[in-house]
């Protein structure tokens, strides 16, 4: 599959300034319907992300100082919910995509990031040049599951024998579970199963009888 983010992005960049008060930031995720925003810098480079849990360390932080009892992260954590703007609140370093990036790759960052949105900037200047969401590369996913279900079966038939292998599929991430009989077959599947439109990316819970791809020690 070819399609980048270029493809299926936004291009309002959903972003505040660093100096960007709490009810801005606040106001800023009602107003696009989003659960962060994107922080910038004069130059519009992104520089963190606040997440609607970032604004709600607020409210679960405990009273009190940071005094030796708190551990690095948990200090970390409560300095910023004191903080009253962006640059206080902010998680940091944001994560981002290019225009170029493939569709495939940013829905693996959010899978793997646990997170629905991500700033997309400018591979030369650094600038944020828009915002692409998880629903947009979801429609380039959006396979009917029997569909994929049955193309992954396909890649199974030609590398191995379908019925020592289970399947799973969510969302677009897919695990396949079972025994084969050499380790090249599990490299093979993975790369098939991979190319397969619909998937995002693939886990293996396979083990193998023979591991055919061990170099022999020098003599």
């Amino acid at each position: 599959m070819s399609v980048t983010v270029r493809d299926v992005m936004g291009r309002v960049a959903i972003a505040v300034q660093e100096d960007a008060g709490f009810a801005d930031i606040a106001a800023a995720m009602e107003r696009y319907g989003v659960g962060a925003v994107a922080v910038v810098d004069a130059e519009r480079r992104p520089v963190g992300v606040v997440s609607e849990d970032d604004l709600l360390l607020r409210e679960t932080d405990e009273p009190g100082g940071i005094g030796g009892i708190l551990d690095v992260g948990r200090r970390r954590e409560h300095r910023r919910a004191l903080g009253v703007t962006a640059a206080e609140i902010m998680s940091t370093p944001p994560v981002t995509v290019t225009p170029g990036t493939p569709v495939r790759v940013a829905a693996r960052l959010m899978h793997e990031k646990r997170i629905k949105q991500l700033p997309v900037i400018d591979p030369v200047s650094g600038r944020i040049a828009g915002t692409v969401h998880q629903s947009d590369l979801l429609r380039i996913f959006n396979r009917p599951v029997e569909d994929v279900r049955a193309d992954i079966m396909d890649v199974i038939r030609r590398q191995a024998d379908p019925e020592c292998l289970e399947i799973v599929i969510e969302s677009g991430m897919v695990t396949l579970r079972g025994r084969v009989r050499r380790r090249s077959q599990v490299c093979h599947l993975v790369e098939g199963v991979r190319a397969v439109e619909g998937v995002i990316d693939v886990t293996t819970e396979i083990t193998f009888a023979r591991n055919d791809l061990a170099v022999p020690p020098l003599l």
